[in-house]
């Protein structure tokens, strides 16, 4: 296992540790007269940086190399959030990421050679689309709410009805967070393209290292 690859399944496994944490926290500011804390949690500021850690594998190293950190990244990740989160939260998260991750890594190979920013936006907006769906149907819908309890919102609120980001017709809060979280990660995904333009321009492309 080279030093780099080494650095990529660590970067996973921290960035997906520290998200299933923030998920679990509310955004307490309230905005223009909205309350963030009915939109959005904290980890969908943080989540996205996995699809940057995968696409930037799966540049340098190709798609099986970036399975094989998706794959060590989910055990490690949902072996400490099982300790430091809830049984819930990791197998929410554990199932939505790792679906999420693979189909990011799919389509970011599909679409490698066209223009440089269209895979890493196309493969995270979907994959953001799949995790978004599974980790917040999972993680709050009352009706799994037999996965487990203690999720950081007290358990009569996992049905409880908030306007949809504040403004929309009333819908289960976990709904309002979810739509909020996506949004929040389609804007995170477009202020990647920046670091990620740079960073391929430092790390060599696969043509030009061996395989991991």
């Amino acid at each position: 296992m080279t030093a780099r690859f080494a650095l990529a399944v660590l970067a996973m496994a921290v960035v997906v540790t520290v998200s299933n944490i923030l998920v679990q926290y509310p955004l307490q500011v309230r905005l223009a007269g909205i309350d963030l804390a009915e939109i959005l949690t904290w980890g969908a500021f943080t989540y996205p940086l996995a699809f940057l850690v995968n696409d930037l594998t799966n540049r340098h190293f190709g798609p099986r190399a970036a399975r094989r950190v998706v794959l060590v990244g989910f055990a490690i990740a949902v072996a400490l959030s099982i300790v430091l989160a809830s049984p819930r939260i990791a197998i929410a998260s554990g199932a939505a990421f790792l679906l999420a991750q693979l189909l990011d890594t799919a389509i970011f190979d599909r679409l490698r050679v066209a223009r440089w920013w269209k895979a890493p936006i196309v493969s995270s907006t979907l994959g953001s689309a799949i995790d978004t769906v599974l980790f917040f149907g999972l993680a709050f819908a009352a009706s799994f709410a037999f996965l487990d309890t203690g999720l950081g919102y007290e358990d009569s609120s996992l049905g409880f009805a908030v306007p949809l980001l504040s403004v929309g017709p009333d819908v289960p809060l976990w709904v309002s967070l979810a739509l909020g979280d996506f949004l929040v990660k389609l804007l995170v995904a477009l202020a990647l393209l920046a670091p990620y333009k740079i960073l391929r321009a430092v790390i060599p492309d696969r043509s030009a290292v061996p395989s991991a």
